[in-house]
């Protein structure tokens, strides 16, 4: 299995391509996942578990591996689906999200693939899992589910999205009360957490549900002045989002004269040192780990302007 990650080193080099990898799995029976190997630290045989009290019912356990305690959870049950039977059987995802680290027990590992972004497209309507999906895409003829992981983890272990009162405490927003804040997630707890934390700051928000909605919302804007930042003060952006990623979209936007002045804030549970070396390639302006209300309003007041 340690094979099946030769190409991590490699990944930097999709930035700016609208490309991604997706590690293949399954969780019962013949529905492919998939999740993208930039979150990926390691894929195990799972090791033993320990059950500890009081543990939310979907973590079958915990996990000691390397030295670090990491919680299992199973992605079956998670999503409303059947306890994942046999364990010394199964495999486990070592993923790390929203500056945490988790384990993902599996019931097989395919291999990785590379794809188009473009070729990743909105769940459809009224499918059973729709709401813990954030994509969908063919593989081989057959669908590939995306998991909304990050509605599962909040599902688990609920994050505070209420900004510190010393963040907005004498803020004055008067040199940018007209401005928008953008906001561009596909994921729908994500967006909530980001308008829930940003509303603090007393401006209009507006949001897209991926890369390629939120370039044209933002070409529409820029079309009534001429430059975009006359209406949107600042752009925050997921990185993983169906059709137009978030650095493809970062460059799109520093590529367009009409675009080029926007600040762009790229808001991810995307981890890793390798982030800064893909924010510089595609000009973004700021890179926020997920998610930490005070950090993305202070970032946010950074890039308007609003420093206090």
């Amino acid at each position: 299995m340690a094979g099946i990650l030769d190409s991590v080193n490699q990944r930097t080099q999709l930035v700016g391509q609208n490309r991604l990898e997706l590690l293949l799995f399954k969780l019962q029976g013949n529905q492919r996942f998939g999740i993208n190997v930039f979150k990926v630290r390691e894929v195990l045989q799972c090791p033993p578990l320990t059950s500890m009290p009081r543990l939310n019912p979907f973590v079958r356990g915990v996990a000691h591996i390397r030295g670090q305690t990491i919680s299992v959870i199973d992605l079956s049950m998670a999503t409303g689906g059947r306890k994942i039977d046999d364990v010394t059987k199964r495999f486990i995802i070592i993923a790390e999200y929203n500056r945490s680290v988790q384990g993902f027990l599996v019931g097989s590992v395919e291999r990785i693939i590379n794809i188009n972004w473009d070729s990743i497209l909105p769940p459809p309507k009224g499918t059973g899992r729709a709401s813990y999906l954030t994509a969908v895409t063919e593989i081989d003829n057959e669908l590939v589910e995306i998991l909304d992981v990050e509605k599962i983890l909040n599902e688990i272990t609920p994050l505070g999205t209420d900004v510190s009162a010393s963040v907005t405490e004498g803020l004055d927003i008067s040199s940018v009360k007209d401005k928008i804040i953008y906001i561009a997630d596909d994921s729908s707890v994500a967006r909530k957490q980001v308008i829930k934390a940003l509303t603090s700051l007393g401006l209009k928000i507006e949001a897209a549900k991926n890369g390629a909605e939120a370039l044209r919302g933002l070409l529409a804007l820029a079309e009534e002045t001429g430059d975009v930042t006359d209406k949107v003060g600042v752009l925050v952006s997921d990185i993983e989002m169906p059709e137009m990623d978030g650095y493809t979209l970062t460059a799109e936007i520093k590529n367009n004269p009409k675009l080029k002045n926007l600040h762009v804030i790229l808001h991810t549970s995307l981890s890793g040192v390798f982030n800064q070396a893909m924010v510089k390639k595609v000009g973004a302006d700021d890179f926020i780990a997920k998610f930490h209300p005070d950090e993305l309003a202070n970032s946010v007041k950074k890039w308007l302007g609003l420093e206090t």
